[in-house]
């Protein structure tokens, strides 16, 4: 099998794990409103045992396939996934579930930081930038088709969907990691196609990746502080689950357009000023989609979220891939980093509703003030990484 198949492949495989874990991770928390009556704070809670199992099992996936191989722990993972999810249609308490969500999520930390490297290691380094832009169109894409259409698709057949129809799809996904696995021992080993120029590392590669794997985290923060409370944006404007996936998955189709715009423009390789703003513009859309009533303002800041997010996450991942060799281990920082703002973007919103819980928007602002701290930390990072280039500098290093 060629490199091009082979990515083709592996473009497949990432499509079908984020169509599985959208459908049931997205839709868990209105599963867990409507059969046990869960609260905002509880499903912020939910979301924050997410994170906190994420960030560790993440950075041991990503190890994991470095040292036993991407395709032997992409297997591993969706095996786990599979048998949690499919063990969760048949648990009829609140508890239980949570036990197989944390064991399902600790499958899925197998998957993305090895689909990640697959698609980097030992490929052309002319052909790397568009293939992650590609790679960012297809698991967003997908994972925008499964909240758009996932609340249809639970009042269809109902809550019961969300475990058993991502378990079919695993099983696909299984049988691709088998068919592809035998390829990637072969290519594995191959020598490294180069169709052009090999660039040097930029120089401020290292002090770039460092502020990505910074802002990437925040990002989550406020997403994850979002996923958990939609039920009570569709609640707010009087929408029910299928139309609340209708309209919530606007920002969801704005990143994944966002990956395709930088994908085709490079323009925004190791330039401060995108990063910056798409952070600040991070902190207006993610008040005003919680604390707007309009319809309309929280398209716009749909929208927007859309743009910032994507931006952020692309850089992470670009600068992961691109800056070092060791790209099944920067995969599993990249997504441990992600793992750390899955847990406090929740965690933040559910003490700020359990110490004021008389103010609707209490978690709100205090996943701003997060935020805000983040904003000036990446100035900071800034300030000194240049400073400490200037002296480098100066004393002949570079």
């Amino acid at each position: 099998m060629s490199r091009t198949r082979f990515n083709y492949g592996i473009f497949f495989l990432e499509a079908l794990n984020s169509l599985s874990t959208g459908f049931y991770f997205n839709y868990l928390f209105f599963f867990l409103k409507s059969e046990f009556a869960f609260t905002s704070k509880q499903n912020l809670l939910v979301c924050a045992l997410n994170g906190l199992i994420f960030a560790p099992c993440a950075l041991y996936g990503g190890r994991f396939g470095q040292k036993h191989g991407y395709m032997n722990a992409v297997a591993l993972g969706t095996a786990i996934m599979f048998v949690c999810l499919v063990a969760s249609v048949f648990l009829a308490t609140a508890p239980a579930l949570m036990v197989a969500m944390g064991l399902w999520t600790f499958g899925m930390c197998f998957t993305w930081p090895n689909l990640e490297a697959l698609i980097s290691d030992r490929q052309d380094p002319a052909k790397l930038p568009g293939l992650l832009g590609i790679y960012n169109v297809v698991w967003s894409g997908f994972n925008a088709i499964a909240y758009f259409s996932g609340g249809a698709v639970a009042e269809a057949f109902g809550w019961k969907s969300i475990f058993w129809i991502p378990a079919a799809i695993l099983v696909a996904q299984f049988a691709a990691v088998l068919r592809l696995r035998p390829s990637w021992a072969v290519l594995g080993r191959a020598p490294v196609e180069v169709t052009g120029d090999i660039h040097e590392s930029h120089p401020q590669g290292a002090l770039f990746l460092k502020m990505a794997w910074i802002a990437n985290p925040f990002a989550y923060i406020a997403i994850n502080a979002i996923i958990p409370l939609i039920p009570d944006v569709a609640n707010k404007l009087h929408l029910t689950p299928k139309f609340a996936g209708f309209f919530c998955s606007i920002w969801f189709f704005a990143r994944m357009a966002t990956f395709a715009a930088l994908a085709l423009w490079p323009g925004w390789h190791y330039r401060f000023g995108y990063l910056i703003v798409s952070y600040a513009g991070l902190l207006v859309s993610f008040g005003a989609i919680l604390l707007f009533d309009n319809l309309w303002a929280i398209i716009a800041a749909q929208i927007l979220f859309g743009w910032c997010v994507g931006l952020i996450y692309y850089s992470s991942l670009y600068y992961s891939m691109h800056v070092g060799e060791t790209k099944g281990e920067h995969g599993g920082i990249h997504e441990a980093v992600l793992g750390l703002g899955i847990f406090a973007g929740p965690a933040i919103g559910a003490a700020s509703l359990a110490l004021f819980p008389g103010h609707r928007s209490s978690g709100v602002i205090g996943v701003e003030i997060v935020l805000a701290i983040g904003l000036s930390t990446l100035f900071f990072v800034r300030r000194r990484g240049r400073a400490a280039m200037d002296r480098a500098t100066v004393s002949g290093r570079i």
